[in-house]
């Protein structure tokens, strides 16, 4: 291969896997015990108020369905619901939820700055790189789509699984560009939260990376049980590949795009093609 050969093949940064870093976090693990403390503490109020409460309601929802009558697969998981039989209220319901769900972000962001200034390189989340995030991203959202597809359709054929609608609005004006923020904020809650937050707290409370990738991929499985064990599972592998990809000096808006693709495709690609998607799941 000539030099010129060489430094074309240098350039192809879309083909590389992200270099492996040393720590997630820039501080050494705390050894103070108040300071651990603290830091349990805040870790323990972050989820409450965000994804964590959101696996005990789902716990709580899988209780129910499995001591209802019925199968799992007879039974429904709507996503995007609808909040009101009128139009203009439901659009602000939504919009306010959206809001709402985001708010914790800026909490992890908020607490994160405290750290370091340097907070937005150590998540991934500085600008620069915005091609070959998107790349990225694009080709996480591959890896995980087609998978994920077949793994719901063969859970919910083996009853493991309950019936997923992804959209349950009305037909309106509005309901793609919703639709779409509703992608968007999914992929920024969790991403910022299960993978750049919690990783790089429990780093600092002296975690392994075993330990730390098994938290981070059983959190995002928990929020998604309500809709049955194959989402779970089918969520904590997804969890497994994105913590390996942070560990390994991924950045989170690459995973943030590849959320926010998935997203779209199950959300919009429900509105526009229910009839012919239930025929073909059905």
């Amino acid at each position: 291969m000539s030099q010129s050969d060489a430094g074309t093949a240098q350039n192809r940064w879309w083909m590389k896997a992200p270099a492996l870093r040393r720590d997630v976090s820039e501080e050494a693990p705390h050894t103070d015990p108040p300071a651990r403390r603290r830091l349990g503490w805040e870790i323990w109020i972050v989820l409450g108020l965000s994804l964590g409460m959101s696996g005990v309601y789902s716990l709580v929802s899988i209780i129910a369905k499995l001591t209802a009558e019925g199968s799992l697969r007879s039974q429904t998981s709507t996503l995007n619901a609808s909040q009101s039989v009128r139009e203009y209220l439901d659009l602000t319901y939504q919009l306010l939820g959206i809001v709402n769900t985001l708010v914790p972000v800026a909490l992890v962001i908020w607490l994160l700055a405290g750290d370091t200034p340097r907070w937005r390189a150590r998540l991934g989340l500085n600008t620069g790189s915005a091609w070959r995030d998107l790349a990225h991203g694009a080709g996480l959202a591959a890896l995980i789509g087609l998978p994920g597809l077949v793994l719901y359709v063969i859970g919910n054929r083996l009853n493991i699984t309950t019936t997923v609608v992804a959209s349950g609005l009305d037909e309106y004006w509005w309901t793609v560009p919703v639709l779409i923020l509703q992608a968007v904020k999914n992929a920024v809650l969790e991403e910022v939260i299960v993978v750049g937050y919690l990783m790089n707290r429990l780093r600092r409370l002296g975690w392994g990376w075993p330990g730390v990738m098994a938290a981070s991929a059983l959190l995002r499985g928990s929020y998604h049980l309500y809709q049955g064990f194959g989402a779970f599972v089918g969520n904590a592998i997804m969890g497994v590949v994105f913590a390996e990809w942070y560990r390994r000096g991924g950045r989170v808006w690459a995973l943030i795009v590849a959320h926010t693709i998935l997203d779209i495709a199950s959300f919009v690609g429900y509105q526009l093609f229910q009839d012919v998607i239930d025929r073909l799941l059905g």
